[in-house]
């Protein structure tokens, strides 16, 4: 069984969201999956966030031997980036939060 980490289109016209799934390398782009990985909205507006990924379930499939296709691999790229200033922009929340107490 070949696995690949893909995109799958959800939303509505004009205004598409993205799942990145783990699935079969056999099934259909919006069919069966094994696993969702997150979400990708190319249109966030306001509070959403334009990418949201497990990445510790991602690094696992990848380890069992998932092959991500070109754009999931350059969003997980992207992904590995924002994270480290997301955990920084919480750990100066709580920080502040603590010092107010």
């Amino acid at each position: 069984m070949a696995l690949k980490i893909r995109l799958q289109r959800k939303g509505t016209r004009h205004s598409p969201v993205y799942r990145m799934v783990v699935a079969e390398h056999t099934s259909p782009r919006d069919g069966r999956f094994v696993e969702v990985l997150g979400t990708y909205a190319p249109q966030a507006r306001g509070q959403d966030k334009e990418i949201v990924f497990k990445l510790d379930r991602v690094d696992h499939w990848l380890k069992m031997g998932a092959k991500p296709s070109d754009t999931a691999k350059d969003l997980i790229r992207k992904a590995r980036k924002l994270e480290p200033a997301e955990t920084a922009e919480a750990a100066a929340e709580t920080a502040a939060e603590t010092a107010e107490a």
